[in-house]
């Protein structure tokens, strides 16, 4: 029997959307059995997920190291507590939940093991349990409701029901995330308050909420989530809001002046985190509306925070602000390098690159992973730094909110587990391989057959990558393979045969068709590349592929404050040797010769230097190792 399509009106009151000046007429459109329709999205993504990824060497370790030292030993009732307890005024207990389930959300998406899924049940079960009868989830005193950090900690719990019901279909679960969305909106209805104005950093923490709110009408179809979506919008472009639109093209470090009473307080409108969570939402909603404008801003927005804010490890941010870092990563910064940001960065450009398909996201992920996220995760996976720095140690966050955790620890495996599904796509025209991880991966071709896409290689610790197709019978389509914008040459062949016009900082599309045990072989070049900034004094620094190279006091001589020199090559480069390591704590170790600092007239002759990889440095089980990235150089007049 075909269901038939009924149009319903009905005038909303103004206690069930924050605009108390407006009556909106919305429409919703139910199937005869009640159900509301799926909408349709007016912007599609290019690209979309793997069905399944298997990865191995030493990534697949992360991952897995991850998954069970702080995924599974989580303990989720200790999470749920202050739901029950609901007697907070301005902490943010509420959000760890949320990070957490989401975390493991992806995670199982993964490795979908019957004990993680068990985990996931009990903790869902448990916060639903929580629910009040007007449909709130929190853990906000009434008379706090709505201030400080609730609607943060409300928007995480929606997240994490979402993923769940995304996984189990348990429509509980949705129910209980539409219920707590209504109780919002119908609260800032009566209470005639403006999110924007509602808790802190310019109402970005509070109105960050969009992300669900989107995902809400994507699975419900109800039209009053897009209503409240777009007053959202509308909100942000008043005088009271953080102008996330109308101050894109503003560097993000710069769109309001420095907070005058308190820098964690609503007044701080450059929140780098709570920032890039509402362009999340933006580009959500965009997906929906297809309105331009939207992903116009966050694509400004982006550019901002790569031009001005970036380091060469792939994150940023000071006391977890914005502050025109790029030009001030050599000095030591307090509060370094939050990983919430490093997180959150790698998913604002996993959003772009899914809606996209440009590769220039693809190399931000990458340099951000390999360097920064990594870098924060403690070898063991059961810890995350809280912050980086580029120099110095990296010591452990502190618990907040007596929770027996950071938002770090919480946040730290949400970047991590984007990473498997982002590795290879799948796309209109064929697969896209955006990062060279060692794995297998399964996906659906234009044909809709499903393809093996097998990668072989040790990358990053050489250039040398060797792919070879499962294909049950032949097909035409194309395979894209990401050309990092580092690797200046590089060298494809597709069964022995060398491709031309490889073009850095791109995809090479090759479209033939394709058969099965078809191989592709990839060479980037690994060079040493010299990066410099500051004048007086200048400061050098070393990449090797996407691997930053970092002085660790655990490889010994030369001195960590020792000035040297790179001795190098006519292009600029320098010679770096990756060799083999016996610390269990250190991923890849380098060499590469210097010049060390010299009062003879004839100056003194190159030294080995060794080298490891951001990610190891200073970061071991026990104890602290201090590390620097950005080597001071000595100042001469005559040059």
């Amino acid at each position: 029997m075909k269901l038939k399509n009924i149009m319903k009106c009905r005038v909303l009151s103004i206690t069930e959307l924050p605009q108390a000046s407006i009556t909106v007429l919305l429409c919703i459109s139910l199937t005869a059995n009640g159900q509301q329709s799926a909408p349709q999205q007016k912007a599609k993504d290019k690209l979309s997920v793997a069905t399944s990824v298997e990865v191995n060497g030493y990534v697949g370790g992360k991952f897995d190291a991850s998954y069970n030292n702080r995924i599974l030993a989580q303990d989720v009732k200790r999470l749920v507590e202050p739901f029950t307890v609901r007697d907070e005024h301005s902490c943010w207990q509420g959000e760890f939940w949320g990070k957490w389930f989401t975390s493991a959300a992806l995670a199982y998406q993964y490795n979908p093991s019957p004990m993680l899924h068990a985990k996931l049940k009990s903790a869902a079960e448990g916060l639903m349990a929580t629910q009040t009868p007007d449909g709130y989830i929190g853990n906000y005193a009434p008379e706090s409701r709505l201030k400080a950090w609730d609607i943060w900690g409300r928007k995480y719990s929606m997240l994490g029901l979402i993923a769940y019901y995304d996984i189990t279909k348990d429509k509980k679960a949705l129910e209980a995330a539409t219920r707590g969305a209504d109780f919002l909106i119908r609260e800032l209805g009566e209470q005639h308050a403006n999110i924007v104005q509602m808790g802190n950093h310019r109402g970005m923490a509070a109105s960050s909420v969009l992300e669900p709110i989107c995902q809400l009408y994507n699975r419900t179809g109800n039209q009053k989530y897009l209503a409240f979506a777009e007053e959202i919008v509308r909100q942000w472009e008043t005088p009271e809001g953080p102008q996330l639109i109308s101050r894109a093209a503003v560097p993000v470090g710069k769109r309001f002046p420095k907070p005058e009473k308190s820098w964690y307080g609503w007044e701080q409108g450059q929140k780098a985190y709570e920032m890039m969570s509402c362009y999340e939402g933006l580009l959500e909603l965009y997906r929906i509306t297809g309105k331009e404008a939207y992903k116009t801003a966050a694509e400004q927005t982006w550019q901002s925070i790569t031009e001005s804010e970036i380091n060469i490890a792939g994150s940023g941010s000071a006391m977890e602000a914005w502050f025109s870092g790029k030009e001030k990563q050599t000095m030591p910064i307090a509060h370094y390098q939050e990983t919430c940001v490093t997180v959150t960065w790698i998913k604002f450009n996993q959003q772009l690159l899914r809606l996209t398909g440009e590769a220039k996201y693809a190399d931000a992920i990458e340099q951000t992973f390999y360097n920064a996220l990594l870098g924060a995760m403690r070898p063991d996976g059961s810890d995350w730094a809280k912050y980086t720095p580029l120099a110095g140690q990296r010591l452990e966050g502190s618990e907040q909110c007596g929770m027996g955790l950071n938002c770090c620890n919480a946040s730290g495996p949400r970047g991590l587990f984007t990473i498997p599904h982002t590795s290879v796509m799948q796309s209109v025209q064929g697969i896209s391989l955006n990062f060279y991880i060692d794995g297998t991966y399964r996906l659906h071709t234009p044909g809709n057959q499903t393809i093996g896409v097998v990668q072989k290689t040790d990358y990053p610790r050489s250039g040398k990558i060797e792919i070879m197709l499962e294909l049950p019978k032949d097909e035409q389509m194309e395979i894209a393979l990401r050309i990092p914008a580092w690797s200046s040459s590089s060298i494809v062949s597709v069964n022995g045969m060398t491709t031309e016009k490889v073009t850095p900082g791109d995809y090479l599309r090759l479209t033939r068709n394709w058969k099965n045990d078809d191989r592709i072989s990839v060479e980037l070049e690994m060079k040493g590349k010299v990066h410099r900034m500051g004048n007086q004094p200048e400061y050098v620094a070393v990449t090797r592929g996407p691997v930053l190279l970092t002085r660790d006091e655990r490889l010994g001589n030369p001195a960590l404050e020792a000035i040297l020199a790179p001795v190098l090559n006519e292009d600029g480069t320098v010679d770096v040797t990756c060799r083999e390591t016996s610390d269990a704590n250190m991923w890849m170790l380098f060499s590469a010769d210097f010049i060390p600092e010299s009062y003879t007239e004839q100056g003194a002759k190159p030294v080995t230097v060794h080298f490891c990889d951001y990610a190891s440095a200073g970061n071991t089980i026990n104890g602290f190792p201090f590390f620097r990235v950005w080597m001071p150089q000595l100042y001469n007049p005559s040059n």
